[in-house]
C-alpha cells in the first residue's frame, strides 16, 4: 500500500468515526449536543481535523442523512422482500418505515427533519436518497391505482408515514394506535 492509499484509508476512517459519533450522541442526547467541540473530544482529534473534513455541523447531518437513508432504504427492501403479495408488501414497507424512525430518531431527523444542506427531489439530489424513495416506490407502483401517477402516490403515501412517525414520537398521537393507523392506511390509502 502506498502512502496516498493509507493516508486515503485513515482520512475515510475518521470521517466515519465522526459520523458514527455524531450519530450516537445525537441518539443519546439530542442533535443541540452534536457540536464540533464535543465531537472533537470524544474522537480525539483536534477541532481543525473535523473541519479538514466536514465544514460545520450541518454537513455532518447532511452525512449522517446519508447513512440513513441507505439503511432506511435496505430496511424497508429487507420487509418488503420477505411478504407475499401486494397487501403484504405495503403493509410490511410501512412497518419498516416506521420501525426505523421509532429506533433511530435522530437519524431520521437528520433525513427527514434537519438541514443538512442536501437537496431533495432535485436532479443533485444525492443517490442515497433517491434509493430511499426507490425503495417506497418498488412496493407502492403496483397499488398506486389506476391514473394515479406512481411518484405521486408515493409521495403521499410516504408523507402519510411521516406524519404518523412524528406525530407519534411527539406525544401528539397515541403510540397504541399505530397499528390501527398502519391497517387504515394500507386498506384506504393503497386500496389492496
Amino acid at each position: 500500500m502506498s502512502v496516498q492509499e493509507r493516508k486515503q484509508r485513515e482520512r475515510a476512517e475518521r470521517e466515519r468515526l465522526i459520523v458514527a459519533t455524531a450519530r450516537e450522541l445525537a441518539e443519546q442526547q439530542g442533535w443541540d449536543a452534536v457540536t464540533t467541540r464535543r465531537l472533537a473530544e470524544r474522537i480525539e482529534y483536534s477541532q481543525p481535523v473535523l473541519y479538514s473534513h466536514f465544514r460545520g455541523k450541518r454537513e455532518i447531518i447532511g452525512a449522517v442523512a446519508l447513512q440513513g437513508a441507505t439503511e432506511l432504504a435496505a430496511a424497508m427492501r429487507a420487509a418488503t422482500a420477505a411478504a407475499d403479495g401486494p397487501r403484504e408488501r405495503v403493509a410490511a414497507l410501512a412497518h419498516a418505515y416506521l420501525g426505523f424512525a421509532e429506533r433511530n430518531p435522530a437519524v431520521y431527523d437528520a433525513i427527514f427533519q434537519l438541514d443538512g444542506g442536501l437537496a431533495y427531489a432535485q436532479e443533485d439530489t444525492p443517490e442515497p436518497l433517491k434509493d430511499a424513495f426507490a425503495a417506497l416506490l418498488e412496493s407502492l407502483d403496483e397499488v398506486a391505482g389506476d391514473g394515479v401517477a406512481p411518484g405521486l402516490f408515493t409521495e403521499v403515501f410516504w408523507a402519510s408515514l411521516h406524519g404518523v412517525a412524528t406525530l407519534t414520537r411527539s406525544g401528539r398521537l397515541p403510540p397504541e394506535y399505530t397499528e390501527p393507523r398502519v391497517e387504515l392506511l394500507v386498506d384506504r390509502l393503497a386500496m389492496v
